[in-house]
């Protein structure tokens, strides 16, 4: 086992590693920008590493500042949380080529994955059923109407290296072709500096279903059930739970059992998440996101095991600490994501926080790097919170939600919370009777910019 590790990233899911490590007996080191010399992650590590100036780029983008970091504080290990480098191949690499054990997976299976036209196909080969779409890439509008011609309208375009919902445009006919591959491709190059899209049939009310998997690099894999994650704004979540409500036993144990066998079959190592879209029993992939997770902890709690303790372990070269037997569901979480911005138009409300009550009580879990007095920079992600609930069932669980967001104290700044009280006043919350449109829609008709 480690001795000591370092972690790459900042706020709540630094924090979350540091707590996992404390138990398990391993140092920690964290590494900040100068923006980031008051943070909770820093204050509560066992060392901490000023990596560069506030932008992302000179500091936690910063590869050689990072591996400089473990060179001078003997760390033997970095955990990448989720964003910034936790995806990036040539880092991975670099981390590898340095001595250094990166707790996730290899190179070569991010490198696969974050490319979604490779991913497709190899989802495809391991069995995983996809959406209709183009073999590859697509070259020209030409191309473009041609396939729009074969799988039928609508359609959806998307980038080759996309994320976030940038370089995605739909085109309901041919006339809307033209405007929207041109325009998915203008984002791409833009965001992405890559201007590849490939095409795929747009389903028009499914869910957003995701598959935890977890592999020890040797061929043993198991599943963590589902979360549904279609409560999104612009392809961002807001609000997830497990297990789906749509999800039957029998649908969860196939689609589950298809998951773990393909990441298996490819000695995957560490946690991975399959994502599908889901419509009238029917699954098709979209992409596998090769880290952690940021609604992880609704798997944390339904299963009760520690995802980021197990993934210190397998890096570290010991088994899995359970089977597939052991992994039995036990009631219902539900995750809300808090972030730091001021509605309608959802803006971004960095600032100081001048007043901070965490709610409490039986199954509240809160992961959050705030605190009385902290001034939350204007660089970095608005994310400053997940409330986690847990109940015996799924009304259980909204109820708990409820109290738990009345408790909740953020002063100073404009925040979300008040998004999630006006939600679950919703009929179809409560009877999880929702899509992946369902919030533009809702926000649209009840927060209009």
């Amino acid at each position: 086992m480690f001795d000591k590790i370092l972690i790459a990233n900042r706020g709540e899911i630094a924090l979350r590693v540091i707590r996992a490590a404390r138990e398990m007996g391993i140092a920690t080191v964290a590494v900040h920008s100068t923006a980031d010399s008051d943070a909770m992650h820093v204050r509560m590590a066992d060392e901490s590493v000023c990596i560069g100036p506030a932008p992302s780029p000179q500091s936690y983008l910063s590869v050689p500042a990072i591996i400089s970091a473990c060179e001078i504080t003997g760390a033997q290990a970095i955990h990448p949380g989720y964003g910034f480098l936790s995806e990036n191949a040539g880092f991975v690499q670099i981390v590898e080529d340095h001595g250094i054990t990166f707790i996730g997976p290899s190179a070569e299976h991010i490198r696969i994955m974050g490319d979604k036209i490779t991913a497709k196909e190899t989802a495809k080969e391991l069995g995983i059923p996809v959406v209709p779409g183009s073999e590859g890439g697509v070259p020209d509008l030409a191309a473009a109407k041609r396939v729009g011609e074969s799988i039928g309208y609508p359609v959806i375009i998307k980038a080759t290296a996309g994320g976030g919902g940038r370089g995605m445009k739909v085109a309901r006919d041919e006339k809307e072709m033209e405007r929207a591959f041109t325009t998915a491709r203008a984002e791409a190059k833009a965001a992405f500096g890559n201007d590849e899209v490939y095409i795929e049939k747009y389903l028009t009310t499914p869910r957003h279903i995701e598959i935890q998997v977890f592999g020890d690099g040797k061929g043993n894999a198991v599943h963590l059930g589902e979360r549904d994650c279609s409560l999104q704004r612009r392809h961002q979540k807001v609000f997830e739970e497990a297990p789906g409500p749509c999800i039957s036993p029998e649908e969860r144990a196939r689609i589950g059992k298809i998951c773990a066998d393909a990441v298996a079959k490819i000695n995957y190592i560490g946690a991975g998440t399959v994502e599908f879209l889901y419509e009238n029993g029917e699954f098709y992939f979209i992409e596998m996101n090769t880290r952690l997770q940021v609604e992880h902890p609704v798997t944390e709690g339904i299963f009760g095991v520690d995802l980021v303790r197990e993934q210190i372990r397998i890096a570290a070269g010991l088994p899995m600490s359970f089977t597939q037997d052991d992994l039995q569901i036990t009631g219902h979480a539900i995750e809300v994501r808090i972030n730091a911005e001021k509605l309608p138009n959802f803006s971004p409300c960095p600032g100081k926080i001048t007043a901070y009550h965490t709610p409490g009580g039986l199954g509240v879990r809160m992961d959050s790097a705030l605190y009385n007095g902290y001034s939350i920079p204007p660089y970095y992600d608005s994310l400053i919170a997940k409330l986690i609930v847990h109940g015996r069932d799924r009304s259980e669980a909204l109820a708990r939600l409820h109290r738990a967001l009345g408790e909740l104290i953020v002063d100073g700044i404009d925040t979300t919370i008040p998004l999630f009280h006006a939600l679950l006043k919703e009929p179809d919350i409560h009877n999880g009777n929702y899509n992946i449109h369902w919030l533009e829609r809702w926000l649209a008709a009840n927060l209009p910019d």
